[in-house]
């Protein structure tokens, strides 16, 4: 977590994005919402593997997720992927055009 405790660290981002089964996983699930089941099948992983990488993803914010009944479903939740790429930005590209870009957007509070 960072200082306030609230957001998931960039650092949960890039872990999550370290893995190719999680990228696929994020590919998958990044327009529509996919069950636990859809996404294995799809993977061609086991089960209980992609309900680890789907762990890994949700403490990184990257997902979200719906119960219905005794089935979960997930959705890549593409408002974090953004802050987070931002925080990727501000940190290891500050000079950068898309930093100053990210910072002007933020001083407007337009950060959509």
């Amino acid at each position: 977590m960072n200082a306030d405790n609230k957001t998931p660290s960039s650092v949960l981002f890039a872990k999550a994005l370290a893995d190719p089964t999680r990228q696929e996983i994020m590919e998958l699930i990044c327009c529509r919402e996919l069950s636990v089941g859809e996404i294995v099948d799809t993977v061609d992983v086991s089960q209980p593997t992609v309900s680890h990488h789907l762990a890994i993803l949700r403490e990184a914010g990257l997902v979200n997720v719906r119960n219905e009944g005794k089935q979960t479903f997930y959705a890549l939740n593409q408002g974090r992927v953004v802050v987070c790429c931002g925080n990727l930005i501000e940190v290891f590209a500050p000079q950068s055009e898309a930093a100053d870009r990210i910072q002007i957007r933020s001083e407007s509070g337009n950060v959509s």
